[in-house]
């Protein structure tokens, strides 16, 4: 009981060491907590919502995601193909109808992501569960690293974003009940963000990360002739969703940081007229 105890501790420090830590270093303080705690691998690796990584599936020269989801082994399925990188034989499938359901949301969320995002991943995975079944919808939008900074001389207030990502990870609990052509939806979002803006002047640059995690519930009714009403279910709590939690990281984390930033420096334009007016005391002093 004591050991389950600690180990029960441990991993509550260490997700709680997550939580505090920048997700932009996210997988590599992951791999050094994991070196300390080996035994928690399983437990960390399922628990903590990591930046998404891209893979390329070797059959359909297609990108795909890489999430705890589509993960077994150190295998991961394509949502393409089915298939595992690299090839597991026995690795988990969604049942036939299913798979048929996760090939319609690919393609209903590559459209979305090509809407919303204007470029990006997007990838999603179904499996069986109890009652229903369960998926996982991941979007990554990033940024490309800009070469050219902003000026020596320019007001830092000008500079851009030299650098970002954007990570949504969608889980869904489905439970269906058939007689009544109802279901109930469970969805938890989570989104990862990483912002750095630099200029060539010493000091001027800032690394604004961090994640946010909502859920929410719906019941909703749905087609037992055509299964792709639950796609649509699903799309619009995503739409609605990301939307609300696009609202609370500007008011968040823009809002928090523009007003921080107002309180800690004064701008140039307010430098220039203390001057001004400063001048011109002096000036109707002397007379």
């Amino acid at each position: 009981e004591s050991s389950v105890r600690m180990a029960d501790d441990q991993l509550g420090a260490a997700l709680d060491l997550m939580r505090r830590l920048p997700p932009k270093h996210l997988k590599a303080n992951l791999s050094s907590t994991v070196a300390l705690v080996p035994d928690l691998v399983e437990d960390l690796l399922s628990s903590v919502d990591q930046p998404l990584e891209i893979m390329k599936c070797p059959d359909t020269s297609k990108e795909f995601l890489l999430c705890d989801y589509n993960r077994d082994g150190d295998s991961y399925r394509s949502p393409w193909t089915s298939s595992y990188t690299p090839p597991l034989d026995d690795g988990v499938q969604p049942s036939p109808p299913l798979r048929q359901l996760e090939v319609a949301a690919n393609e209903t969320f590559d459209k979305y992501r090509e809407q919303y995002y204007e470029g990006g991943v997007s990838s999603c995975y179904f499996w069986d569960n109890e009652g229903g079944f369960a998926c996982c919808i991941v979007i990554k939008k990033t940024s490309p690293k800009k070469a050219h900074l902003i000026d020596e001389d320019a007001d830092p207030r000008s500079a851009t974003v030299s650098e970002g990502s954007w990570d949504s990870i969608h889980v869904a609990e489905v439970s269906v009940r058939e007689a009544e052509q109802r279901a109930k939806y469970k969805l938890t979002t989570t989104v990862i963000l990483s912002l750095d803006t630099q200029c060539e002047l010493e000091g001027h640059s800032s690394d604004l990360s961090g994640n946010l995690t909502r859920a929410m519930e719906r019941d909703k009714s749905f087609s037992s002739a055509d299964a792709t009403t639950h796609i649509a279910n699903l799309g619009e709590m995503v739409e609605e969703m990301e939307g609300r939690m696009l609202d609370s990281i500007k008011e968040v984390y823009f809002g928090k940081t523009r007003d921080v930033i107002s309180r800690a420096r004064t701008g140039v334009d307010d430098n220039k007229a203390k001057q001004q007016s400063l001048m011109a005391e002096m000036a109707a002093r002397r007379r």
